[in-house]
């Protein structure tokens, strides 16, 4: 089989990323999805549900990963990815905060100031609360904000406001140097009820056209190589082993996913490859620089809000703190309500400028043995105490009107910078500033892996951002 671009993922970035390069009829673009297709009637039971996460051990469109969060003592998790078209953005809670400009700014990666990305955002949304310069008006993903607090969050909210903290009218409708802490309604693209995200709004349409083929169930064991440039991927389908051929392969198979398949392809630190067998092809520092919002969770008394998103409302500070009252227990946002009579609603706390960085290694050149992730939450002593700080202010909020519990460490689930991009003297740097793999011809990365630093909200609309944004480069 033959393509002119292959995508590897149909998650929030490859979903985008397939329809800009297929609004070109001269262009054949194949997507590779590990996850079942939308035709399966099991999928959109699961995923269109903007009430539920559909991550449970039941659950037929995610991945679970095994994940060590900190060192001392060692604490063990485990982690969900996606596995469908839409990838992550089909099962997560419906966040969809823009990253703010300074996080872009401070990549410092040519093509990607806040200048740069800002059409982008705009170009894939339809904010139904805003308008102006900072927002789209006609993009495919509708998005929107709850208007009128209940239950946990209207409490929240209140105590919130009560202690002298902001209201502020629009998360994502920052530019230039506003300050952004305060209190605000999350951008959710949830409309009645429903999660629509890009693999919704883009790849389900473009599926219409003639130039575009998605392969579900299908896993890419190894992107194949010949004298420095990617020209194949070996992938094991329904109907057994076959090889995809394509002038350009795009990586879009999420932050975990991505990494180990650059890395079991030949992409990676050579001493670890070469331990294991590896054909080298590119000495990189590929999951060297993970990193991941590190959340403590506090059960709070509240009485638990069904029928509503799981996230409404968030309190951001000046030191990247992120305070999020979940509507309810995670059993019941999994499960549905009366699963656990006996759980509480918990109340986030978000560190969303971390130090640490963790690693995402490989422990086998067998593309079926999992990654072996950890996440080093840990080891940068500012940031457990910004955590600390951060429980601290959760506690004096809820204070006085709520029975609280002792935080637990946990993990937002927003692993990014696997396979970081920048500038040709950044050691760190995985790809260039167009997202190409350094080393290695004809081969892109186009997911929440290229960020040099995670963004200050959580991720989601930041990869959708960067699959509308990178299909410029791969184009040309």
């Amino acid at each position: 089989m033959r393509s002119d671009v292959l995508i590897v993922g149909a998650g929030s970035a490859g979903s985008v990323l397939a329809e800009r390069l297929s609004a070109d009829p001269r262009c054949r673009v194949t997507v590779v999805e590990a996850g079942p297709a939308p035709s399966d009637p099991r999928v959109a039971q699961q995923i269109n549900d903007g009430l539920r996460l559909p991550i449970g051990t039941a659950s037929s469109v995610v991945r679970h990963y095994l994940t060590t969060l900190t060192d001392a003592p060692p604490r063990r998790m485990q982690i969900t990815r996606g596995a469908v078209v839409g990838g992550s953005g089909a099962v997560n809670g419906g966040y969809f905060c823009r990253g703010l400009p300074a996080d872009f700014d401070g990549w410092q990666v040519p093509g990607w100031t806040w200048r740069d990305v800002l059409p982008h955002f705009r170009a894939i949304e339809t904010d139904l609360d805003f308008g102006g310069p900072l927002h789209g008006a006609d993009g495919p993903i509708n998005v929107r904000r709850v208007s009128d607090f209940d239950g946990c969050t209207a409490s929240f909210v209140a105590a919130a406001r009560g202690a002298g903290h902001r209201w502020v009218e629009d998360l994502s409708g920052f530019d230039a140097d506003v300050p952004a802490a305060g209190v605000g309604a999350v951008p959710l693209n949830i409309d009645s009820g429903t999660r629509v995200g890009p693999g919704g709004a883009f790849l389900l349409p473009a599926l219409e056209r003639d130039n575009v083929d998605l392969l579900p169930d299908t896993r890419v064991m190894r992107v194949r190589i010949a004298q420095g440039r990617a020209v194949a991927a070996e992938c094991v389908g329904p109907a057994g082993r076959f090889t995809v051929t394509a002038d350009r392969i795009v990586l879009s198979a999420g932050a975990i996913g991505t990494a180990q398949l650059l890395m079991v392809s030949g992409v990676g630190p050579v001493k670890m490859l070469r331990e294991l067998g590896i054909r080298v092809w590119a000495d990189l520092p590929v999951g060297a620089s993970t990193s991941d919002h590190p959340e403590w969770v506090i059960p709070v008394g509240w009485t638990p809000t069904h029928d509503l998103p799981p996230l409404e409302a968030v309190l951001t500070t000046e030191a990247g703190v992120e305070i999020r009252p979940y509507t309810a227990g995670f059993a019941a946002m999994v499960h549905g309500p009366g699963h656990d009579p006996a759980e509480s609603p918990h109340i986030g706390v978000a560190l969303m400028r971390p130090r640490s960085r963790g690693r995402v290694t490989v422990a086998s050149a067998d593309p079926l043995v999992p990654p072996v992730i950890d996440h080093r939450y840990d080891s940068e002593p500012a940031d457990v105490a910004d955590l600390a700080a951060g429980a601290e202010l959760a506690y004096d909020i809820a204070s006085g009107t709520v029975a609280t519990g002792e935080p637990s460490w946990s993990t937002s689930q927003h692993l990014a910078g696997t396979a970081p991009m920048g500038r040709d003297d950044d050691p760190r740097a995985v790809l260039d500033a167009q997202c190409r793999v350094r080393g290695v011809d004809g081969l892109w990365v186009v997911d929440g892996s290229v960020m040099p630093a995670l963004t200050s909200r959580g991720p989601h609309a930041t990869i959708a951002m960067i699959g509308h944004r990178a299909a410029e480069f791969i184009a040309g």
